[in-house]
């Protein structure tokens, strides 16, 4: 097959897949909370209801020294009203961007609800004793990698990854209270939270809240599909 047969096939193919189930819940903007972190738990809720695989997963977006984007899924460790909660080394890259540029954006999508929820935000770092808690609730074979400090470097061989992590695992037994030095936890405090409701029509359904600063009140704002 031609490369051009072979790109229009697959263009004909994306355009096949259903983008969103049949049926999707109703989104009422009108009757949306004064705050977003009220809709933003009632969503995640309905989200763990309705079955959705790993509804506390979201994508966080950082951008490195030069200004390039980066993307990856890292798991929710809280929400309240200071902000949304992630874990990682300081020194990975994630880490290193946040110290650089220390604002980034979360997204989290439920494609069985046809929903997602944007937020953008400065992000700061935890006390000693939140960076040590959190670490200490990870489990022990969570603890024994991000023991090692190794993250996104250049692996040799998996069996090389496999004897590290298992001498790892041995200290994490031997001491239960090991903490990894620059595990840290990053409160994103929003200054915008976008609410995204599919609609089978694609005349889908937004609302944003905004505000100038962490500690502004927040407005409310239709957007255009």
């Amino acid at each position: 097959m031609a490369a051009s047969e072979d790109t229009t096939s697959v263009r004909t193919w994306l355009r096949s897949l259903d983008a969103f189930p049949s049926r999707l819940p109703t989104f009422d903007p009108a009757a949306a909370p004064a705050e977003p972190v009220e809709l933003f738990l009632a969503w995640l809720t309905e989200a763990v209801q309705a079955g959705e695989p790993g509804p506390h997963a979201m994508a966080l977006s950082t951008v490195d020294e030069r200004g390039d984007p980066w993307a990856r899924v890292l798991i929710l460790k809280n929400v309240d009203a200071a902000g949304w909660q992630f874990a990682a080394h300081a020194a990975s890259p994630k880490g290193r961007h946040l110290a650089a540029h220390p604002r980034a954006a979360l997204t989290f999508y439920w494609p069985g609800r046809g929903r997602q929820i944007r937020i953008r935000g400065a992000v700061t770092t935890g006390s000693a004793d939140s960076n040590a808690a959190d670490f200490l609730a990870r489990s022990p074979s969570a603890r024994a990698e991000g023991l090692l400090g190794h993250q996104s470097q250049h692996l040799d061989t998996l069996a090389h990854r496999d004897e590290a992590i298992a001498e790892s695992a041995r200290r994490v037994d031997q001491n239960p209270q090991l903490v990894a030095e620059d595990w840290t936890l990053y409160t994103l405090a929003p200054v915008s939270v976008e609410f995204w409701q599919a609609a089978e029509t694609r005349v889908h359904t937004r609302l944003r809240y905004e505000r100038a600063r962490a500690d502004a009140e927040w407005e409310r704002h239709l957007l255009w599909p």
